[in-house]
């Protein structure tokens, strides 16, 4: 007997979420990747030159942008303490927009569903009976790390990892994120949007037993031209990020991997390059 499977749920070039008319629109969650437009998936950009409409964040390279020369475009980037729009007012407007008959894409740093709200867009879109599909992303806390020459696993020195936010909702009375049980949770832990607590981090992760001389690498703009990288230990990572003068966005990796980077950094990063010219 031959057995055929075939891929459940493809669609043709371009084509919006399946059981979707051109009149009714639609909204496509696409992941635009980590900053290197060139990890843009495909069906990502097939929706993106299709689309009508495009709310896009902070983070999106502007190369992307200019896959979809016919649509109107509106930025919803968000930065640290300050929000263009409201996310009620971003699922408000992809909603309006598809209803009107348009092909939507939120196009977001990353991958949609990995700290993206891409699951509070999706369920507005749920809740109004909007179609919609989610495209993944590559996202930034598996890329950045690979751009920094950091593998997250290694045989003999990291099985696991884990993939934490180090910016979570001021309205929080109290940290969602275990940082006692992380410490020893995992071998490899990647901090997203975490420069601004780095010092909390750092003394909590040492309190409950990673010991104080565990490397730590910091990338800033991973992936992008800007690309730069910034090593330390828990014990002097803060004082390190102090003197190079990070800003966000940064992407923390923590645990003995990072020494790895010594023998597989392959990216040519942006301070390296400044100082080859002096």
């Amino acid at each position: 007997m031959r057995v055929v499977v075939r891929a459940a749920g493809r669609r043709g070039a371009g084509a919006p979420p399946s059981g979707t008319t051109r009149q009714s629109g639609s909204v496509a969650l696409v992941g635009a990747g980590p900053g290197d437009p060139g990890l843009m998936t495909v069906r990502g950009l097939e929706l993106l030159r299709h689309a009508d409409v495009v709310v896009y964040d902070r983070l999106v390279h502007p190369r992307l942008l200019d896959e979809a020369p016919r649509a109107r475009r509106i930025f919803a980037g968000k930065a640290t303490d300050h929000h263009t729009l409201s996310q009620e007012r971003i699922n408000a407007l992809l909603i309006v927009h598809a209803r009107r008959g348009r092909r939507v894409v939120r196009l977001k740093g990353g991958d949609p569903f990995v700290f993206g709200r891409g699951g509070e867009e999706a369920l507005a879109l749920a809740q109004a009976g909007i179609p919609f599909e989610v495209v993944p992303g590559v996202s930034s806390a598996v890329a950045v790390p690979a751009y920094a020459g950091i593998p997250l696993t290694h045989r003999g020195i990291a099985s696991s990892f884990a993939v934490v936010t180090g910016h979570e909702d001021t309205d929080k009375l109290r940290s969602s994120v275990d940082w006692a049980r992380l410490a020893r949770a995992a071998d490899t832990l990647v901090v997203l949007m975490g420069l601004k607590s780095l010092s909390r981090i750092a003394r909590t992760l040492v309190a409950n037993g990673r010991p104080v001389s565990t490397p730590v690498a910091l990338v800033r703009w991973g992936t992008t031209d800007l690309q730069e990288t910034v090593t330390g230990t828990l014990g002097d990572i803060v004082a390190q990020a102090q003197r190079a003068r990070l800003e966000p966005p940064v992407v923390a990796v923590i645990g003995d991997v990072v020494a790895l980077r010594e023998r597989l950094a392959w990216f040519a990063e942006q301070r390296f390059m400044t100082e080859m010219a002096q």
